[in-house]
């Protein structure tokens, strides 16, 4: 099964590496597209599962503020954080957790390879290794990659997640690469 040209390798990425678009205000660094991350998955030939953006789904693309650029990035964070930890947004984020995980667990299954994730750090909802809380950058996940990884846990499923920053573009792209070259 699944005997075609098909690489039978998956990357699931955070929404905004493919659509800055989706993202808070004033925190865009491209036009549209990570390119220099695109174009690393593009050479891997992995298909690439853009996951959704929980802070566009649970606040609106304003994130429920239309304000919210004129404040310092973490700031910002640390409110789109707390309120992404309100009921109807966890309700929300734990639907959107058991559609990522169902997928992986259908790759998993017919025998594809899920090179990893990639985060975005500092994120309040998808950082790996840096999250936003009480107004700064903070060790810790993000709560929506927190949450996928409980869940990725519970089913016993082991997937390499790495966090990058646009900031730190040449780290980024390393980091990336380890990431596709583990497999």
């Amino acid at each position: 099964m699944f005997s075609d040209a098909r690489s039978k390798k998956i990357v699931f990425v955070s929404h905004c590496v493919l659509n800055q678009n989706s993202i808070s205000d004033a925190t865009a660094d491209y036009p549209g597209t990570n390119e220099a991350v695109l174009k690393l998955l593009m050479e891997s030939k992995a298909g690439i599962i853009q996951m959704p953006c929980p802070e566009l789904l649970c606040l609106g693309l304003d994130r429920g503020d239309v304000h919210g650029g004129d404040r310092e990035v973490v700031v910002e964070n640390t409110r789109i954080r707390r309120n992404l930890e309100k009921p109807d947004s966890t309700e929300m984020i734990n639907g959107l957790v058991k559609q990522i995980v169902f997928q992986a667990e259908e790759y998993i299954k017919n025998g594809f390879t899920i090179l990893g994730i990639i985060g975005i750090n500092r994120s309040p909802s998808c950082g790996v290794n840096t999250t936003s809380k009480n107004n700064q950058e903070v060790e810790g996940q993000g709560v929506f990659l927190e949450a996928l990884g409980k869940e990725l846990e519970k089913k016993n499923i082991k997937i390499n997640m790495v966090g990058i920053k646009t900031s730190e573009m040449d780290k980024a792209i390393e980091s990336v690469q380890e990431l596709l070259n583990k497999h």
